[in-house]
């Protein structure tokens, strides 16, 4: 499997988990909601103070496992190298991600006092490799 139909997996398909590497090496998983940015990067809303944006500023590698609603069926796994953008530069990439996981916001401005409430962060994952290039 090519990166580009992961991605476009990713597109329609946003569940999945994170797996981040903790200071002592193994691994640190999370549950997660992605998209994709206009670039072709995995996109991930978290929290700054999240364990997983710590573990990625020490490590920026980064997987993602992403697969359907029913979670039995295809799958994809994207692996690559994470940044963290920070408000404000990430309020853009916050209020895409929202769009194409949820749709429109009621209230756009409430959205965008929330995401500077929470510390909002987007973990930007930069495709290296995807798979499975076989089913199991």
């Amino acid at each position: 499997m090519g990166i580009e139909e992961a991605l476009e997996f990713v597109r329609t398909h946003h569940r999945g988990v994170l797996a981040t590497v903790r200071s002592d090496g193994r691994p640190q998983m999370s549950p997660i909601v992605a998209a994709v940015d206009r670039d072709g990067n995995v996109i991930i809303s978290t929290r700054e103070p999240s364990y997983k944006v710590r573990n990625l500023r020490r490590d920026p590698a980064a997987s993602v496992c992403m697969f359907v609603d029913g979670f039995f069926g295809p799958w994809v796994q994207i692996d690559g190298v994470a940044s963290i953008v920070a408000l404000p530069e990430a309020m853009d990439l916050l209020v895409d991600a929202y769009r194409q996981i949820a749709g429109d916001h009621d209230d756009w401005d409430a959205f965008r006092s929330a995401m500077v409430e929470e510390q909002r962060v987007i973990i930007s994952i930069a495709p290296q490799r995807a798979g499975p290039n076989r089913a199991g």
